[in-house]
């Protein structure tokens, strides 16, 4: 009979392997037991296992070099809770149409480190024990060595240097607003109350290449008053307080610049929210602790241009048919073609008449 102790459990946890299975001739310890539950390691009784092959494949090391400090925290509750969330918000992702292939990244703060997804996965069936723990620099140093972290980490980092409240940071490609990103445009504002709240100005940082060290920077330039950012020809990337709240971020980013190319398609009467009550939601947003670049501006400086002159609106309805001085620049096609019928009409009249 062999014991399998507490320190050969320690050894088989940094692993980052999630089953332990066990043969008749192993007797775990109550330590060894209390450690694989802490751990959230399962332990299975299998009769064809026999005590040099566990031993064995608790003493090997597949996983990357770690301290015991980052060991316990990548392996704790707290790990654990988060490493779910993520899996959960990159299935809403995915289910939205934001990542295609194995596109977008999220991650999460853990203490002095990063919890982050891996790279060359659909994140529509991600699994925590694929999920990665990095430092400050990028570096990954526990999970399981089958899953290498994200190629686009520094990316993430770069926010979580500059913004302390950032607890969470997700970097997809939802259609509508890559578009945006695509195209160079700023979304405008002073059209819906939600976004000036929970967004706010939306910028376009400049392309730099994905995840390298100038993307970092530029983002960590931006992050501290935009919780969504527009990555020139690349996609979106959002930061939260926590990893669902940086999924909403994402989910209204995009929903928004779904609604601005919607509503560019229909005649207009160019609505916009008035700068007094923009200054009030405003307000409501600095009580609740949310950034926005415009946060010390008065009424009058808010809203000092036409949004819809941003997205390119169709023509206004202000112009009628019936009136003969309309400005056929700013007439919808049907309404061009009822002053062109009536004006034939009329022709038409008076030549009959002096026949």
């Amino acid at each position: 009979m062999k014991l399998f102790a507490q320190k050969q459990a320690a050894d088989f946890i940094k692993t980052g392997a999630k089953e332990f299975r066990f043969g008749g001739d192993t007797r775990l310890t109550p330590g060894a037991r209390d450690l694989f539950i802490e751990a959230s390691v399962k332990v299975v009784f299998d009769a064809s296992a026999s005590a040099p092959a566990s031993v064995a494949a608790a003493t090997a090391s597949p996983s990357f070099a770690a301290k015991g400090d980052a060991l316990a925290l990548f392996n704790s509750a707290e790990a654990k809770k988060l490493k779910d969330e993520i899996c959960e918000m990159g299935r809403r992702c995915w289910i939205r149409d934001y990542n295609d292939g194995n596109g977008g990244n999220l991650s999460a703060r853990l203490g002095d480190y990063f919890l982050c997804t891996p790279t060359g996965v659909s994140k529509g069936f991600l699994k925590p024990d694929m999920i990665c723990l990095v430092d400050l620099d990028g570096n990954q140093i526990a999970g399981n060595a089958k899953w290498k972290r994200t190629s686009e980490i520094l990316s993430h980092l770069g926010i979580y240097k500059t913004v302390p409240a950032a607890a969470a940071v997700a970097h997809a490609h939802p259609i509508h607003a890559t578009a945006f990103a695509m195209a160079g445009i700023e979304p405008p504002q002073c059209l819906i109350p939600e976004v000036e709240v929970f967004v706010g100005t939306i910028p376009v940082a400049e392309y730099k290449t994905p995840g390298s060290p100038e993307m970092s920077v530029l983002l960590g330039k931006l992050a501290p008053l935009h919780q969504a950012i527009l990555m020139g020809n690349h996609g979106v990337i959002t930061w939260g307080t926590s990893v669902e709240d940086a999924y909403f971020k994402m989910e209204i980013t995009d929903s928004y610049c779904r609604t601005l190319w919607v509503a560019s398609q229909l005649p207009s009467k160019r609505t916009v929210i008035p700068p007094d009550e923009v200054r009030k939601l405003l307000d409501m947003k600095q009580k609740m602790g949310l950034p926005d670049d415009r946060l010390g501006l008065k009424a009058a400086q808010l809203c000092d241009c036409d949004p819809w002159d941003q997205i390119g609106d169709r023509p206004q309805t202000s112009a009628t048919p019936a009136n003969a001085g309309a400005n056929t620049a700013t007439m919808t096609n049907a309404e061009l073609e009822g002053l062109v019928q009536k004006l034939t009409t009329e022709v038409m009249t008076q030549l009959s008449k002096s026949a």
